[in-house]
């Protein structure tokens, strides 16, 4: 339900987090992995780059900024509307984690950033087959998440949609190895505690690429 859910919210969610990266969501060490990722795609491919669960396009403008050839995917149509409007130079799609409507091997990189928390952990396996279908041989992963025990964080009537969000706190060792049985080594491991305002778990990001043979 978390289409509807994102629907019904997305002003809500912009007072909340904006369009852009920012200071107030992001720490220095966030956008530091950021950064890292943008040079590193760069530096591996020049193909072209998705953010995948993108939002109204914060990090998507952000890697467009860097310098990568991105774009944006989101399954809220009104999230999707609201980047559009936010960054009309930069293009959006309605698409999902296990769906991206890209061509095989034609992404030089994938971000998921705060994108899999909706996804139960028995589930990434599906969104790890669409990555690496759409992955190119030498590109390049960011998943960016809420670290936990796979608790379940449940909201009923979630900001007066009539509709229940779940929300997965992911263990971390879980992911990587479920990255890894897709096919995915783990380059980068980055984990913090919780720092801003609004955090209240650690939070974990993984720079993955395909195993090499």
């Amino acid at each position: 339900m978390s289409r509807e859910v994102y629907d019904h919210s997305v002003e809500q969610y912009l007072n909340a987090v904006g369009s852009r990266v920012t200071p107030e969501v992001e720490t220095p060490i966030d956008v530091a992995v950021l950064t890292a990722f943008a040079r590193d795609v760069a530096s591996v491919s020049a193909g072209p780059v998705v953010d995948a669960g993108c939002g109204p396009g914060r990090v998507t403008r952000f890697l467009a900024d860097a310098g990568l050839d991105v774009r944006g995917i989101d399954i809220s149509s009104r999230m999707i509307e609201a980047a559009r409007s936010a960054h009309p130079q930069l293009r959006f799609d309605v698409g999902s984690l296990t769906r991206l409507h890209c061509p095989d091997h034609s992404l030089a990189g994938v971000v998921y950033w705060y994108s899999i928390i909706a996804t139960p952990p028995e589930e990434l396996g599906a969104v790890w087959h669409e990555l690496a279908r759409v992955l190119s041989n030498n590109g390049r992963i960011l998943v960016a998440f809420q670290a936990g025990e796979n608790d379940l964080v449940e909201m009923p009537n979630a900001y007066g949609s009539a509709s229940t969000l779940r929300l997965y706190r992911h263990r971390v060792d879980d992911v990587v190895r479920s990255l890894d049985r897709s096919g995915f080594e783990v380059l980068v491991d980055v984990r913090r505690k919780a720092a801003l305002s609004h955090e209240t778990t650690p939070q974990a990001m993984l720079v993955a690429c395909r195993h090499q043979k």
